[in-house]
C-alpha cells in the first residue's frame, strides 16, 4: 500500500441516447473538463470522508447501504470493492469536486470513478477499466439505491478528449467516435438552476414501465425492437403510459446510430435536428422535462441553434445547445431575458468541448 493516491474523474454531458442505457440501448457522452479529486491515504482504522466544498466530513466504523447523504458516494464504492473480496483498511478520502451538483451531468458518478481510481492505486489493486466500472456502478446502484443503467461511470472513466463514446449498453463495449467541433460551431450547456432529482421514484418508474413493456412484448429489453418493428410493437401494448415509454425507447436509439452516422459525415445540421427530436420526445413520450429546460430549449433554437434537448435524467438539470458560435452572446442574453420574464432564476450559460475521462479505454481511431 502505497503512502497516499489521488483519483480524478470528470463529469459527462450525454449528447444523446436518454433513459437508453438501462434498456440495453445506445447512448453517446461525453467527458467534460470538470472533475472531481479523491486523495486517499491510510489510517489507524475506519473510513473518514470529508468534503472541501461543504466543509463536512464524517467517520464510519462500518460500511452499511442505504440513502446517505453526498458521503456515500464516497462510502459505497469502499462498500463495493469489500463486497468483491478486497481488503480495505483504515483510509480517509478527501473529496474536492468541480462537478456541478444536481445538474444532470453526473456528479455522482464522477465522485464514484475517482473514489475508485485511488482506492485502486492505494491498495495496488490492479483493477481493469471494465472492473472499475462496475465497482463505481455497483456503488450508487446497491449502496446508494439508485438504479441507473451502466453509462455513467463508463463515461467518466472511458472518453477520449475530442471523441463522444458510442456505448452499447448491452454488450458494454465502446467506440470512441471524432466529435472535434469546427471553429464556427460551440456546444453551450445551460444550467437551468433547477436541479434533478433521481431518486424520488420518478426514474424508478420508468424503469419499471419499461421492463413491464418488454415483458408483455416477449423480448429482452426494448433494444430489441426497432423502428420498423415500432408499430406493431405499440399495438400490442394496452397501457398508454407504457406505449409513450417505449416509443421514446425505440426511437431514441435510433437517433444516436442516426447522430454517429451525422458526426462520420461532419453533417452537423442533420446532427443538431437529431437533438431537437430527441428533446421532443423526452417532453412528449418519455415526460421528464420541466418549463425551465423547455424555455431554455426554445430559446436555444430561436436564437439560431443548429439543435438543442435536455441532458440527463430529467425534471431539471441542463440543456445543450448547437450554436453558431456568432450567436452566443446574443443567445445568453436571450435565455436570461426569457428567464427573467417567466420569473424563473437566472441561468448560467458556459461551452464545453469533449474532454478526457479519468482513464483511457483505448487509443482514438
Amino acid at each position: 500500500m502505497t503512502d497516499g493516491a489521488l483519483g480524478t474523474s470528470p463529469g459527462r454531458v450525454n449528447l444523446i441516447g436518454e433513459h437508453t442505457d438501462y434498456n440495453d440501448g445506445f447512448v453517446l457522452p461525453i467527458a467534460l473538463g470538470h472533475v472531481a479529486r479523491v486523495t486517499a491515504t491510510p489510517r489507524v482504522a475506519g473510513v473518514r470522508i470529508s468534503s472541501a466544498q461543504l466543509g463536512e466530513s464524517v467517520e464510519l466504523d462500518a460500511l452499511t447501504p442505504g440513502p446517505r447523504a453526498w458521503w456515500g458516494y464516497v462510502a459505497g464504492v469502499a462498500w463495493a470493492l469489500q463486497q468483491r473480496g478486497h481488503t480495505i483498511g483504515g483510509v480517509d478520502l478527501a473529496l474536492d469536486s468541480a462537478v456541478p451538483l444536481g445538474g444532470g451531468l453526473s456528479s455522482s458518478a464522477a465522485i464514484e470513478c475517482a473514489t475508485a481510481l485511488a482506492l485502486d492505486a492505494l491498495g495496488g489493486l490492479g483493477l481493469s477499466p471494465e472492473e472499475l466500472a462496475e465497482v463505481a456502478q455497483q456503488a450508487e446502484n446497491d449502496f446508494m439505491g439508485v438504479p441507473t443503467g451502466p453509462m455513467d461511470q463508463r463515461a467518466s472513466l472511458w472518453c477520449t478528449t475530442d471523441h463522444a463514446l458510442l456505448l452499447d449498453c448491452r454488450t458494454l463495449t465502446a467506440e470512441q467516435v471524432p466529435f472535434a467541433l469546427p471553429d464556427d460551431l460551440v456546444l453551450a450547456l445551460v444550467d437551468t438552476r433547477s436541479p434533478h432529482v433521481l431518486a424520488d421514484g420518478h426514474y424508478a418508474q420508468r424503469r419499471a414501465a419499461c421492463a413491464a413493456a418488454a415483458e408483455r412484448l416477449g423480448v429482452r429489453a426494448l433494444r430489441d425492437v426497432t423502428v420498423d418493428d415500432l408499430d406493431t410493437a405499440l399495438a400490442r401494448l394496452d397501457d398508454a403510459e407504457q406505449v409513450r415509454r417505449v416509443r421514446h425507447v425505440v426511437t431514441e436509439n435510433a437517433r444516436v446510430l442516426e447522430a454517429v452516422e451525422a458526426l462520420g459525415a461532419g453533417d452537423w445540421a442533420r446532427f443538431g435536428g437529431l437533438l431537437t427530436a430527441s428533446h421532443d420526445s423526452m417532453r412528449d413520450d418519455y415526460e421528464i422535462t420541466v418549463p425551465t429546460v423547455d424555455l431554455a430549449v426554445e430559446t436555444a433554437l430561436a436564437s439560431g441553434a443548429l439543435g438543442a434537448r435536455m441532458t440527463g435524467g430529467g425534471f431539471g438539470g441542463t440543456v445543450l445547445a448547437l450554436l453558431p458560435a456568432g450567436t452566443l452572446d446574443a443567445f445568453s442574453d436571450a435565455i436570461v431575458q426569457a428567464y427573467a420574464e417567466h420569473g424563473f432564476d437566472t441561468p448560467g450559460v458556459s461551452t464545453t468541448r469533449a474532454a478526457a475521462g479519468g482513464i483511457e479505454l483505448s487509443p482514438p481511431r
